[in-house]
């Protein structure tokens, strides 16, 4: 077979496979594939991760303590050194020039490939922070590079503000920086970005393809200090660029939910007002604030989509219940759909409580509930007999056909993302939506998820919330932490033991918190009774078991993640997490909130071994430090990213390849300012300057705008 050496021609140069650029070939497009580069435009959109400043290096003798620090010199020596009674080792190098020597230590990799690195007489160049140790300099953990050729000669790699690159595994820095500026050279110019120049005038932009080479290449006289946290002009560049597109294409979805016909609610109000009386209390400034904001809504022509954000215990659910009621007031029948049992069973019950007196019929659907029982619901659904459903993924099954469905209101929004969204709404004719979140958001990854809904916080907690405390404790102080229970049990109240759900096999974790009750019941607390709760036990079982603890006879409830949300007992006042570095953040907050209900102090005790990573470090003592879920959430947010802490990937929006949200938060809000005005002046972008801008913006979300008005 003959095959042709000419590189294909690709209708977009940026999609050319990787392979096809001079000097890469089958062998490292390979390499490059694992790190998710696969075409030029990945190349470009691989930004460096940080920049060394080369342009001048000192000798050893003149790096300065305190400060980070490139330098270069020769393995002078290597190998492990103890420390600690010789209980820890060190993997060292002792590098040295004509002015002096410095150590770089290594406190964990791998003994052999660190030797075969570092032999002696070697040339490296070295970055990290410098610091004191007995009497010498030392750097943990460098970054380092091996020296080949003649320095002098070599522009890319020395006498210049260098790009550092994430490590390629099998790919050598220099060949990584060989193979970016020559894509670079040849493509850059393929780059575009058709954002209207007045708006790159405004906001004082760069050009698109400028930005790129000062990024991966950048010029001396830049800032090493504004590179090195992604604030260059080149970086606000490409970062507004992305965030551009993604808040035109919400810009335009919330353009057309505005032109929809929706339904305007504007009953007498006698529901809300009976609703409302026999509440045992009053709303907080904020609860009645919102749902202001929320009615005001359901009487406008056009469907709403709101977002009630608020803390654990906040009150969101009484006001999306209170909501409901000028829907159904209106012969108008309202779904709510959550995304486990526990939370529907536990909305199903406090709809009861307070929307069944009012003389409204309720059912709740989920997987538990089957055969005739089912059916029958479906049929008294699609009749307009039941007026208010409550369930989980079941409501939005093929088989369920509502009458007239008015109000959809989605719990825990963020577990479901926006396709079950759109299937929820499409049971009816353009009904209103209101989702509500208890993970708390920061504003800006609000704007961003939920671009295309208006947001409602409630910011104010219940008067009589009591403070809860929060403490790590080591194995160690076991003792401590069953005496501190067996004070609050004999009090008369209750509490939660939660265990982790084990990646590597559920089953071994279920028997752990199986095992810990039947202990705990024996050899512990044989006075009380203890009680266990799963995900893998049957609805009814769960709901007894639940039962029992609501009525105290359960005094300490062994757990798993299944109580996350939606358990209310307010005479609940201890919560223990077991392994809680294990947990995510936001969910050890939800766990948290299970507790500080009632009228009393409570206490969550987050169990962890003495030796746990940096990161699990910085989440517990996040929950030591405080109880408001915004901070919790941006200190998550900071740690997960936002594909991981809100499933971004998932729901339906494009993803970010350099922006990172709370970061650029500033670059974001202009960035919407901007997009919004657009489409303001332009609602279907059909000016021909703006013809270019809509495919762009077609191609970036790829079919997720679902929009009728465009394309």
């Amino acid at each position: 077979m003959i095959t042709s050496s000419k590189k294909p021609q690709f209708e977009n140069s940026l999609l050319t496979p990787i392979r096809f650029v001079k000097g890469v070939g089958p062998k490292l497009a390979t390499l490059f594939g694992k790190k998710g580069i696969y075409t030029i435009g990945d190349a470009l959109y691989f930004l460096p991760r940080a920049y060394e400043d080369r342009r001048n290096l000192e000798t050893i003798s003149k790096l300065r303590a305190g400060q980070k620090e490139t330098g270069m010199g020769v393995v002078l020596f290597s190998g492990i050194a103890f420390y600690q009674n010789q209980r820890k080792k060190v993997f060292e190098v002792t590098v040295g020039d004509e002015s002096g020597s410095i150590l770089l230590k290594w406190f964990h990799g791998n003994e052999r490939y660190l030797r075969d690195r570092f032999k002696k007489g070697r040339r490296i160049i070295f970055s990290g922070e410098v610091r004191w140790f007995r009497g010498r300099k030392e750097i943990h953990h460098p970054e380092v590079e091996i020296i080949d050729g003649e320095i002098e000669k070599d522009s890319l790699n020395f006498k210049r503000i260098v790009p550092i690159y994430s490590e390629i595994e099998g790919v050598y820095p220099r060949t990584l920086r060989r193979v970016m500026k020559r894509i670079l050279e040849e493509y850059a110019q393929y780059l575009h970005s058709p954002i209207p120049i007045e708006i790159l005038e405004r906001q004082g932009l760069m050009e698109f393809q400028e930005a790129f080479r000062r990024v991966h290449f950048p010029p001396n006289e830049e800032s090493l200090e504004r590179l090195n946290l992604f604030q260059s002009e080149g970086h606000r560049r490409i970062i507004f660029d992305e965030f551009f597109f993604l808040e035109l294409g919400l810009a335009l979805k919330k353009r057309q939910v505005i032109l929809e016909k929706g339904i305007s609610f504007k009953p007498d109000g006698i529901l809300l007002k009976k609703g409302l009386s026999q509440l045992p209390f009053s709303l907080t400034s904020a609860q009645e604030r919102v749902l202001g904001e929320i009615l005001e809504d359901l009487g406008k022509p056009h469907p709403m989509n709101r977002l009630i954000q608020g803390d654990v215990g906040s009150g969101k659910t009484i006001v999306a219940l209170l909501a409901s009621l000028p829907v159904l007031e209106s012969g108008y029948q309202v779904a709510i759909m959550a995304p486990t049992e526990v939370l529907a069973e536990q909305h199903y019950s406090t709809a009861c409580r307070w929307i069944s007196p009012l003389g409204i019929r309720i059912a709740l659907l989920t997987s538990n509930v089957k055969g005739l029982e089912r059916e029958k619901i479906y049929g008294e659904v699609q009749r307009g007999e039941i007026q208010m459903i409550i369930g989980t993924h079941a409501i939005i099954q093929e088989e369920v056909e509502f009458n007239r469905l008015g109000l959809a209101i989605i719990d825990e929004q963020h577990k479901f993302g926006v396709v079950q969204r759109g299937l929820l709404r499409k049971k009816g004719m353009n009904p209103d939506v209101l989702v509500m979140t208890a993970t708390p958001i920061p504003r800006t990854l609000a704007m961003t998820v939920y671009g295309d809904l208006d947001l409602s916080i409630i910011d104010e907690m219940p008067p009589g919330r009591m403070p809860i405390e929060t403490r790590v404790f080591s194995e160690a102080l076991r003792g401590r932490v069953y005496r501190i229970l067996r004070e609050e049990l004999q009090k008369g109240r209750q509490a939660f033991i939660v265990y982790p759900l084990v990646e590597e096999s559920e089953k071994l974790d279920l028997r752990d918190a199986t095992r810990m009750a039947e202990h705990l019941q024996r050899d512990l607390f044989p006075d009380f009774k203890v009680g266990l709760l799963h995900g893998r036990m049957k609805g009814e079982e769960k709901e007894a078991i639940m039962k029992e603890f609501k009525e105290g006879k359960i005094h300490l409830l062994v757990a798993t993640t299944v109580i996350e949300v939606g358990i209310d007992i307010p005479n609940a006042s201890v919560m223990v997490v077991e392994h809680a570095e294990r947990f995510g953040l936001s969910q050890l907050h939800q766990l948290r909130g299970r507790i500080g209900r009632g009228d009393y102090p409570s206490k969550c005790i987050l169990m962890a071994p003495y030796r746990i990573s940096g990161e699990a470090k910085i989440r517990l003592q996040a929950m030591e430090n405080t109880t408001d879920g915004f901070k919790i959430a941006e200190q998550d947010l900071e740690l997960r990213g936002p594909g991981e802490f809100f499933g971004v990937r998932q729901s339906g929006l494009p993803d970010f390849r350099v922006g990172r949200l709370l970061r650029d938060a500033s670059i974001l809000i202009e960035a919407r300012k901007e997009a919004f005005r657009l489409v303001e002046k332009d609602p279907e972008l059909q000016n021909p300057s703006h013809r270019l801008l809509r495919a762009v913006l077609m191609e970036r979300w790829r079919g997720r705008l679902d929009l009728a008005t465009i394309g």
